[in-house]
């Protein structure tokens, strides 16, 4: 995709839209909306739905992989919390485990106990 046309914004506009539908496993492309961007959204979509979850035609897994649910493991890897992986498939866990290490590489075992304490004064139980 050339950067001058998602510049221009009916082509971004429909380049988002196909974007949004191909991130989303349950939703097939609309083959009635055949523009240029909304191919080029839905097929960068599709691409990082499955760099995450892994292909569709393997399955759709019980959860879903987001940049959300990464930076959850990125954090809890940090700060040296324990993770809930039920419901991800071994793919997820493949694609969730790098970015968890990556947090415990940068472990640091104060953070976590000066986070405790603040959301103790708060009082935010963390069991």
């Amino acid at each position: 995709m050339e950067l001058r046309k998602i510049l221009i914004p009916a082509y971004r506009k429909q380049y988002f839209e196909g974007y949004s539908i191909g991130l989303n496993p349950y939703l097939q492309f609309n083959t009635k909306n055949k523009s240029e961007a909304s191919i080029a959204g839905f097929n960068a979509g599709r691409l990082d739905y499955e760099k995450l979850n892994g292909y569709i035609s393997d399955g759709i897994p019980e959860r879903i992989v987001t940049n959300k649910v990464l930076e959850d493991f990125l954090i809890a890897g940090l700060l040296g919390l324990s993770i809930y992986t039920d419901g991800f498939s071994s793919y997820q866990l493949n694609v969730l485990a790098k970015w968890y290490q990556s947090g415990t590489e940068k472990y640091e075992p104060n953070q976590s106990n000066y986070l405790f304490e603040i959301l103790e004064e708060n009082g935010i139980d963390l069991n």
